[in-house]
This record gives C-alpha cells, sequence and structure tokens, in this order.
C-alpha cells in the first residue's frame, strides 16, 4: 500500500529496521533475525536489541526454541540408553524444558540434525559418545548452539565440555573385587579399543593385577562389541584356553551376560565355575542367574549433570570435564574360587 507521502508501509519498516541496525552497529538481518525470534544471534545482542526494538513499538517474538534441549545418541532401545534418556528428561522437566532425541553416529547424521536443529532453535545439545569433529564445532559454535559431551570416546583436552565416570578405577574395583575373593587367573574382556572409556577399564583392571603382584596374561585380555554376542564370543574363547581363568571382568553388564551363557552351553555354573563381573549396573543386572556383581556407573545422573552444565547461567566458571565416581555393587555373580 502506497501512503500520502509516497512511500509504502513495507519500505518504512525496512527504513525504521535500518535506523535501529545502525544506531545498534548490527545488521539489518541481525536485527531481522531478533524481531522474528531466530535462534542464531548471540543472548546478549538478542537482549540488547530487544529492548530497543520494544521502545520502537515492535513485538519481538520469543527465541524460537528456548525451551527445547536436543540429545544425540548412537543407539536406542536398550536398557544402557533408557538410563541416559530418563536422566535427561528428568532434569529438563524441572525447568520445563524438552528434550528432543536424535539417533546420530555418523558426521553426515550429525550434519543433518544441525540443520534441523538450527532452523527450529535449541538450547544446546547433549551427544553421547559421538564428538563433532572440528568443522561441526565451528558450525556449533556460530550457530549459537553450547555442547556437551556426555561419555567421551576420546580423552577430554579441555576444549569441549563433558561429563564422564571414573572408569579407570570402575576397572581396578572390580579386578580388586575378584583378586580379594582369592582369585590368581582373572580375564577380561574389554570393549572397541577406539573408546577412551573401555581403555580406562582395561587399564584398571591390568593395575590391580600388578599391584597384587599378578602377571598380567595376554592371552587372557580380549576386546569385542559392547554387547552380549560379544560378551559370548569372547567368553567360549577364554574358556577353551589352558589354564583357564576362574573369573572374568567384562566391560559392561551386557558382555557379562554373554559370558553367563557361554558358561551355560557347557554345563558350568557362576559363581561355582567361574566368577563374573560387569559395568553399568543397569536394572536388569538384577534379573541375570545368578544377579550379577557389577561396577555401577550413574547414568542418569552423567546426563542429568550433563544437562545443568549446559542449561547454567555461569558455563565460563565450570569445569571443562566432570566424572562421577563409579561404585562396586556385590551380588551372587562372585565368590572364592573351588
Amino acid at each position: 500500500m502506497i501512503t500520502g507521502n509516497g512511500f509504502s508501509k513495507s519500505s518504512r519498516l525496512a527504513a525504521s529496521l535500518t535506523s535501529i541496525a545502525a544506531a545498534a552497529d548490527v545488521s539489518v538481518s541481525t536485527v531481522s533475525k531478533v524481531l522474528n525470534g531466530r535462534s542464531d544471534v548471540a543472548p546478549e545482542t538478542r537482549e540488547r536489541l530487544g529492548r530497543i526494538l520494544r521502545l520502537h513499538g515492535y513485538q519481538v517474538a520469543p527465541p524460537a526454541g528456548i525451551g527445547v534441549v536436543d540429545l544425540l545418541i548412537g543407539s536406542l532401545g536398550s536398557p544402557w540408553a533408557d538410563e541416559l534418556i530418563r536422566g535427561a528428561v528428568t532434569a529438563a522437566a524441572e525447568t520445563e524444558t524438552s528434550v528432543i532425541v536424535s539417533h546420530v553416529t555418523s558426521a553426515a547424521e550429525f550434519g543433518r540434525w544441525l540443520k534441523i536443529a538450527t532452523a527450529r532453535g535449541t538450547r544446546g545439545v547433549l551427544s553421547v559418545l559421538h564428538l563433532p569433529d572440528s568443522a561441526a564445532i565451528r558450525r556449533l559454535a556460530d550457530a549459537r548452539v553450547p555442547l556437551v559431551v556426555i561419555d567421551p570416546p576420546a580423552e577430554p583436552d579441555g576444549s569441549i565440555r563433558s561429563v564422564g565416570t571414573t572408569n579407570w578405577q570402575g576397572g581396578v574395583t572390580a579386578a580388586r573385587h575378584l583378586i580379594e575373593l582369592g582369585h590368581q587367573r582373572i580375564a577380561a574382556i574389554g570393549g572397541p579399543d577406539e573408546l577412551w572409556s573401555c581403555r580406562a577399564r582395561l587399564d584398571g583392571y591390568s593395575s590391580a593385577l600388578r599391584r597384587a603382584g599378578l602377571p598380567v596374561d595376554d592371552t587372557l585380555v580380549r576386546c569385542d562389541d559392547l554387547s552380549a554376542d560379544g560378551g559370548l564370543r569372547q567368553a567360549r574363547a577364554l574358556l577353551s584356553v589352558p589354564d583357564a581363568p576362574t573369573a572374568i571382568v567384562t566391560g559392561n553388564d551386557a558382555q557379562a551376560f554373554g559370558v553367563l551363557q557361554a558358561l551355560a552351553e557347557r554345563g558350568r555354573r557362576c559363581p561355582d565355575d567361574l566368577s563374573v563381573t560387569g559395568f553399568n549396573d543397569l536394572p536388569i543386572a538384577t534379573w541375570a542367574t545368578p544377579p550379577l556383581t557389577t561396577i555401577r556407573q550413574p547414568l542418569a545422573a552423567m546426563a542429568a549433570t550433563a544437562f545443568w552444565m549446559l542449561t547454567s547461567s555461569d558455563a565460563e566458571v565450570q569445569p571443562r570435564h566432570l566424572e562421577l565416581e563409579t561404585t562396586l555393587v556385590v551380588r551372587r555373580s562372585t565368590a572364592p574360587p573351588r
């Protein structure tokens, strides 16, 4: 519509936004983003421009995605994933924040998620076991999307905030428990060697044996998937070696279930013929036969802690990496050797 002075309403609006942008020393695009509630503007800039726009009579849309946090996870449908999701959702509910869970296992999937998240808005992202590459981290920074990694796959260097657990100490504790029961031939089944947490658990196991004056026999140390099938494969091999072990430390509860299956195949019993420890203490650990002795990893608390790190206003004074304590839970899958 053309008004009496020869300017359309839209052109007067553009001129006004241009003057606001010039006065605030920002681009017209930035002013427009704040006006329309876009999330890809620095919080302090958004707040400052919002005040100016309101003083000029504009109605500023609330920031998009302000009540949303994203949780990226590579494995869904498992008790392990369920615990992490439960921890994040429970913490988020306290601040009336919603959690959107996405399956991400690769850089391409991360890129697709980031495109969607920046369009709709998000308070930040919790990434489980997936460490974005440097290019993706720059894209997150450009979009003003904060990141916290849960159970980082590589040893933290301080460049990214992360939450983990005392994996090395957990490995020590599991092996020490078996040593104190009197076991001397103690095998270990670890997870994938590329995962920092799995290496730390095996290092803890080896350290406990050396401290007790026991040899670390390489033939008794295996690595496989963190799954029941992985535990089953390696337990079959370990139970077939000469002078077979009397106890096995596993990388997680799922591997321990595989060990129990391998024992059953041979008509042997736990802990009479072999003691077994797990790692995680998932709810299903109590359902095993016998109930599983395991290292409790506070998965839900890890996710909740990561959420508070992500959404806290004092991010600059936070530690860059936090480790929550692991603890031994003794049940009936471990006993002195016969």
